[in-house]
């Protein structure tokens, strides 16, 4: 379902299935543009945070209410992947987590989520908010800065 959700979207994906949660590298091959992963923090980009759906801490890459958790995705050379990235979906969660509405969570509901983080990160954008173990990928503090 993951990786009909990724080519529906025009993704390449590669899933990883392990005892407590999916592993997805998608990337978008031959986008001209970085996937919208943008710094909430810098001012330039006042204006994507207002239309923002999704919010990722930039401490933990947890994307807020919601199982996923996000990485960088890193070319060969060691630098960030501009057209792509590296999220995880959690398979074990608290009887008490709750998605936004106070929903508990179905399969069904996730791939929902899976399916509005993917295209939001493609069209609208996501806020990184604060921290620094993910990076941003679009907006004024872009960065491709090689491993340190």
């Amino acid at each position: 379902m993951i990786t009909s959700i990724c080519q529906q979207l025009g993704l390449d994906c590669q899933v990883e299935n392990t005892p407590r949660g999916m592993i997805v590298h998608a990337h978008a091959n031959g986008r001209q543009a970085p996937l919208l992963l943008f710094d909430a923090q810098d001012p330039g980009n006042l204006g994507w945070f207002a239309r923002c759906q999704f919010y990722v801490n930039g401490n933990t890459g947890g994307v807020l209410q919601t199982p996923i958790t996000i990485a960088n995705h890193r070319d060969p050379g060691g630098f960030i992947s501009p057209s792509g990235i590296r999220f995880r979906i959690a398979k074990e969660l608290p009887a008490t987590f709750r998605m936004p509405g106070h929903k508990p969570v179905s399969e069904q509901m996730v791939y929902g989520v899976v399916h509005n983080f993917l295209e939001a990160l493609l069209r609208t954008g996501v806020a990184l908010c604060g921290g620094n173990v993910v990076k941003p990928l679009a907006g004024r503090g872009e960065s491709n800065a090689p491993r340190g």
